[in-house]
């Protein structure tokens, strides 16, 4: 399996984004600073530096047509970046929240963009021409806690968001102001704004959601270590429970295969046809000695603090030392993940003979 890596000097890496050429990444090493790297070679030069928030930086979307980035925060502020010449000008976009910021993702055509929050909304954010600034409409019943992750359905007009309040729901965010009226779809026909299209339970907080390619299937990823895919061609919730730590990102790769990565340290593959089935973990053949890595540092790091012990702990069989924060789409053929640990890999599916994706 091959796979490159960038480590960032041991800082965690909160999350990530590429430009469409994948020759440039945005990273937050856990702090109010974005960092903007281009590659050079085999390695990343750190090109640019963005300021404008004041507390920690959530998560970072990077457009590919329109090069424009934006970012939200615990500040409660989202900043849309646009480059002129060789620097980042912002634009604070007006989100009215009282709750941080948690998670923020570009609609398909790039028109508007949504953000989760701690208040229990989500904001859609369009450009009012007549105004000239970046202005938000609430999504607010019936959140009842923070959303954690979002995903936008191909349509350009749904939203999924995966909540702390033990649901995974599909939102209408259709807009009137600035798009025309949606054509139905899988999951129904009338999509007014704000409307409810499903809302799913689970038995822990969601912390990730992830539409297929299609957008006829939801993925999502809660705090008990299951894995759910709701499929609107059976009309079917699809659930499986895995013996590993929790999972804090997913994403459909391909139709009928899903990556899930977290406290694991390690991403892993599901497919879905009849059935959810978990196929592997992946993880280089040199570096994955054991099927045990996760009971064994489960009892590892319950032994050092039944014993209050700091000393050095033995490197993880895993690429990834620390949990994964994010897995983004890097190519046809690959994806990327980030850290704790302050790493960013990516992977190569070609390359994974001893994997199949379906």
């Amino acid at each position: 399996m091959a796979t490159t890596s960038k480590h960032f000097a041991g800082t965690p890496v909160t999350c990530h984004s590429f430009n469409k050429a994948r020759t440039e990444v945005a990273i937050s090493p856990n702090n109010h600073e974005v960092e903007i790297y281009s590659q050079k070679g085999s390695d990343w030069e750190l090109t640019a530096t963005l300021k404008q928030h004041e507390q920690r930086v959530t998560s970072i979307d990077w457009a590919p047509v329109s090069n424009m980035i934006v970012t939200c925060g615990v500040d409660r502020n989202s900043y849309v970046w646009t480059r002129e010449g060789n620097e980042w000008k912002p634009a604070l976009v007006i989100l009215r929240l009282n709750r941080a910021a948690t998670c923020v993702k570009w609609s398909p055509k790039e028109n508007k963009f949504a953000v989760g929050s701690g208040a229990k909304i989500i904001c859609v954010c369009y450009y009012d021409e007549d105004h000239k600034w970046w202005a938000s409409k609430h999504i607010k019943k019936p959140l009842r806690s923070t959303v954690l992750g979002i995903d936008w359905h191909p349509n350009n007009c749904l939203l999924a968001a995966a909540c702390a309040d033990f649901k995974s729901r599909i939102f209408s965010a259709y807009m009137k102001e600035i798009e025309e009226k949606p054509e139905g779809c899988s999951w129904g026909k009338k999509m007014p704004w704000g409307n409810l299209m499903g809302e799913y339970s689970n038995n822990a907080w969601a912390h990730s959601t992830s539409f297929s390619p299609s957008g006829d299937k939801l993925a999502w990823v809660s705090h008990d270590s299951t894995v759910s895919v709701f499929d609107t061609v059976g009309d079917k919730l699809h659930c499986i429970k895995l013996p590993e730590l929790p999972f804090l990102s997913c994403l459909f790769f391909s139709e009928q295969s899903i990556i899930v990565a977290g406290h694991g340290c390690f991403p892993a593959l599901l497919n879905f046809s009849d059935k959810l089935e978990f196929k592997q973990k992946l993880m280089p053949k040199s570096e994955a000695k054991t099927d045990s890595k996760a009971q064994g540092a489960r009892k590892m790091f319950e032994g050092m603090d039944s014993r209050g012990t700091t000393s050095q702990v033995k490197a993880l069989d895993t690429i990834h030392q620390n949990s994964i924060t994010q897995i983004s789409r890097y190519s046809e053929a690959g994806f990327a993940t980030t850290g704790v640990d302050g790493k960013l890999v990516i992977w190569n599916t070609k390359a994974m003979s001893d994997v199949t994706f379906l």
